[in-house]
């Protein structure tokens, strides 16, 4: 079996891993972020407690949690499914209390504003509240999605073939380094044009400075 082949197909399940989840968990992030800003206690306070989960344990633990403990009181995925679960309640743990700072830094008297002229609570929230705060969070979310991408390498311990998964196979057949170099190379392929579309996303917002 030739090594680029073998290669593009790991890398095309860790993009749909990235991209998958990245779907999945920024929406679920605002939506975190709103539960832990909320005035009901049971729903901040519920909120917390995932936030805290989620954040304090290993994402492989989650990982193998999902997928061989959740058997055992009889809740079964697939592999793939297991591991965008996992993925996506991770994530938007991290992406919610980074919007939560965001929505935060927000000038109160804006959003006053925003009433005066008509705006209801949603349409404010969409229209003068969202962008700014997209803004001010493209940094550290910026930082979060480099850090997804290097993550997704952690789906081997659900069997999934993924990028890593398919260099060390690569390299243990041929007793060679050069998959893992390769492996290298695809990370930062990956991790480079990221991070270009993300500057030419905060040069989008610029405006709101």
């Amino acid at each position: 079996m030739s090594l680029l082949p073998f290669m593009f197909a790991g890398l095309m399940t860790t993009l749909k891993v990235f991209g998958i989840t990245l779907a999945l968990s920024l929406p679920m992030g605002i939506l975190v972020a709103l539960g832990r800003l909320s005035k009901n206690k049971a729903i901040s306070g519920g909120v917390q407690l995932y936030i805290w989960i989620m954040r304090g344990t290993p994402l492989i633990l989650q990982l193998v949690f999902i997928f061989f403990g959740l058997p055992l009181v009889g809740i079964t995925f697939q592999r793939f499914d297991a591991a965008l679960i996992a993925f996506s309640l991770n994530y938007a743990a991290y992406f919610g209390e980074i919007f939560r700072a965001g929505i935060q830094s927000i000038e109160v008297g804006q959003v006053e504003a925003a009433k005066v002229l008509g705006y209801g609570p949603i349409k404010a929230f969409m229209r003068i509240v969202l962008p700014q705060v997209m803004k001010r969070v493209l940094p550290p979310v910026s930082n979060e999605l480099i850090t997804l991408v290097k993550d997704t390498s952690l789906v081997y311990v659900l069997g999934l073939g993924e990028l890593l998964r398919a260099g060390k196979i690569a390299s243990n057949r041929d007793a060679s380094l050069i998959p893992l170099v390769v492996v290298a190379l695809f990370y930062l392929a990956l991790t480079a044009m990221l991070t270009k579309l993300l500057k030419d996303c905060e040069n989008r917002y610029s405006y709101y400075q």
